[in-house]
């Protein structure tokens, strides 16, 4: 082999060599933490934890692939803190994955490596997701497929990638409903381009839609009927105010971008100051940089004729990460010249940092919270309360019916063999929702077990709850909470439990 051949030859490194590995390994760490520090659920997981009791096509306000990954994962690991999280940071990696592949084929391993890992400086995907969230990150995961296929498209355009988008097009929408503000502006962007229209429109661009349409339509047939039930709480959370949503839309919009950018803004600045501005703009690849600005603007002219044309005044920053995520790349590609810039080091070295305090503070946020006297979800004593429920003679098999989804999900994980209601007053008739289960629960022949936690429940709710089904004698649990400073007050739970075929105590 002469030199030639052994300079372009492809050269083997070990896994650990390869910059992707690291972020892949930091999703696995955020999986032992997880299941380390807490037994008890934060809103999404106990929300997961109800919904995959059963599959369906649609819940609530929400679509479901989310919940029918969860729902498979539960098969394998049962529903646990171990599943929900294997499944949420599985996702987190195939974020970072699939934008290090659209970065590689504008950048080199480095700056694509950049734009991968700049998302851990994205609040809502960097620390909020790892909180608490779920289908936001499965929606981010899509857009970030959907920009590596789009540019593979571009590039050389073959059916079997269109099939493909078509494909992530449809787990979008399927994870958000939002998904359709991506798709449709980056269809836009693209065709303004003379390169995206030759490769959109190029042989077997047919199979992105019929593709796109087939996976979706069995949803949209369910969504067609429950449309008041699928939009009505995303519209409420919005805040559509047109009499003074106006500037406070505008503020919101402001809060909600700046929010999510501020700290990648800040760190590449100060790691590559001057750098970003020295020399005139020549982009790794001209046609993808236009592409992304164009989509880029106008996003952000949509979401801003959602403040002045829909009156939306509440934009929150999970909302607009998926819209928005694809800045760092954008940024890394319209400077590539920065791969080689002396101060790059600084600005791996800032992210790495940053990923290391977001990893330490997942595992002391229970902690964090005991200290400040101000209990959170995870303080609570999963566990010891399963253990007491038994010893009171729950037989850990008949139905549960739970003051709020929060108590419910934490007791489907201590109980699997048990199916769990929530009749929360904010999504229900408390008093019809109880005597239906109970009268569900007799039909079968089985026990129920009625349970609030003290610091959830609603004034009136156990008043509420018995209505319809006679004055019951409550029971009370007693617990500390875990990894609280000394003094704080205990966790307090009331019960009913209703033997199969028994009197109620």
């Amino acid at each position: 082999m002469n030199s030639a051949d052994a300079l372009s030859a492809p050269t083997l490194r070990a896994p650990v060599a390869h910059p992707l590995f690291w972020l892949l390994a930091l999703c696995a760490a955020h999986v032992a933490v997880r299941v380390a520090i807490s037994p008890a659920l934060k809103w999404d997981e106990a929300e997961q934890i109800l919904w995959t009791q059963q599959l369906a096509w649609g819940y609530g306000a929400q679509p479901p692939l989310y919940t029918w990954l969860q729902w498979g994962m539960n098969q394998l690991f049962g529903p646990s803190v171990l599943s929900l999280s294997l499944l949420k940071h599985g996702l987190l990696a195939l974020t970072y994955a699939m934008m290090y592949l659209a970065g590689r084929e504008l950048l080199g391993p480095r700056g694509a490596w950049w734009a991968s890992a700049s998302m851990l400086l994205l609040p809502p995907l960097g620390w909020f997701s790892v909180r608490d969230q779920t289908h936001t990150i499965l929606v981010t995961a899509m857009t970030c497929a959907a920009w590596w296929l789009l540019f593979r498209l571009i590039k050389r355009p073959r059916p079997q990638d269109f099939a493909w988008l078509g494909l992530v097009c449809a787990a979008g929408v399927l994870a958000k409903y939002s998904y359709v503000l991506v798709i449709a502006v980056m269809l836009v962007a693209a065709l303004s381009l003379p390169e995206g229209r030759r490769a959109l429109l190029s042989r077997g661009w047919w199979l992105a839609p019929l593709v796109g349409v087939l996976v979706v339509a069995p949803h949209a047939v369910w969504l067609l009927s429950h449309l008041h039930e699928a939009t009505a709480g995303t519209l409420h959370k919005m805040q559509i105010q047109p009499e003074r949503g106006l500037f406070k839309g505008l503020l919101s919009l402001i809060d909600g971008v700046a929010g999510m950018l501020a700290l990648f803004a800040l760190l590449a600045l100060w790691a590559f100051r001057s750098a970003w501005w020295r020399k005139p703009v020549l982009p790794a690849v001209p046609w993808a940089q236009r592409l992304m600005w164009r989509y880029l603007a106008l996003m952000l002219l949509a979401l801003l004729g959602m403040v002045l044309v829909a009156s939306v005044s509440n934009f929150k920053g999970r909302w607009v990460l998926p819209l928005l995520c694809a800045v760092p790349l954008a940024a890394f590609a319209a400077r590539p010249e920065l791969q080689q810039h002396p101060r790059g080091g600084r600005y791996t070295g800032a992210v790495v940092t940053v990923a290391l305090i977001l990893l330490v503070a997942a595992g002391l946020r229970p902690w964090f919270s005991g200290a400040r006297g101000d209990t959170d979800e995870l303080n609570h004593p999963a566990r010891a309360l399963g253990k007491q429920l038994q010893a009171q003679g729950y037989d850990g098999r008949s139905p549960i019916i739970a003051a709020d989804h929060m108590i419910g999900g934490l007791l489907r994980t201590r109980f699997p063999q048990a199916r769990v209601a929530a009749c929360n007053a904010d999504e229900a008739d408390v008093a019809r929702c109880v005597a239906d289960q109970v009268a569900r629960a007799q039909s079968a022949g089985q026990g129920w077990l009625l349970v609030s936690r003290a610091d959830r429940v609603e004034p009136d709710w156990w008043a509420k709850a018995q209505a319809h089904i006679g004055p019951q004698t409550r029971q009370s649990i007693v617990l500390p909470f875990r990894m609280v400073r000394d003094g704080t007050p205990p966790a307090h739970y009331d019960f009913v439990w209703h033997p199969s075929g028994g009197t109620a105590p």
